[in-house]
């Protein structure tokens, strides 16, 4: 009969834990970007966020001090820092809606735990980025 070496075992069945999140990770829907030029909320069309399942977010873009951006260029990218893999899909900004509202399509997790979603912005000659952490349970 075949045996399954160590490597093959899964944590828990060593007695040991599964990966999880890092201790007082920030899931805050809304940010400061890296060098706090931009205050970045995000919303989904879906509450709560769905598992295997395309969707859109709306991407809320704003000064440090409160005023809207407009025109910003957004790039998007993600993935499960602890899997080390990305997002399944590429989502896009598909639409300016105004007010420094964005459009985001193509949002998808195919799996529970830790993810990170990286949205690049550049707008009025600087850029910056924002990490948002998201536990799906």
């Amino acid at each position: 009969m075949p045996t399954i070496g160590a490597r093959y075992l899964h944590p828990l069945m060593m007695g040991g834990e599964a990966t999880s999140e890092p201790a007082n990770l920030d899931t805050s829907t809304s940010i400061l970007s890296d060098q706090e030029w931009f205050r970045v909320s995000y919303t989904s069309n879906e509450n709560p966020l769905p598992l295997n399942q395309v969707h859109s977010w709306t991407l809320h873009v704003e000064t440090a001090d409160g005023q809207p951006v407009e025109n910003a260029e957004i790039s998007v990218d993600g993935g499960m820092p602890q899997h080390g893999h990305g997002l399944p899909t590429s989502p896009q900004v598909t639409e300016n809606l105004g007010s420094g509202d964005y459009l985001v399509e193509g949002m998808k997790f195919q799996m529970l735990g830790w993810w990170e979603v990286r949205f690049g912005i550049s707008a009025d000659g600087r850029s910056d980025t924002v990490t948002f952490n998201l536990i799906l349970e």
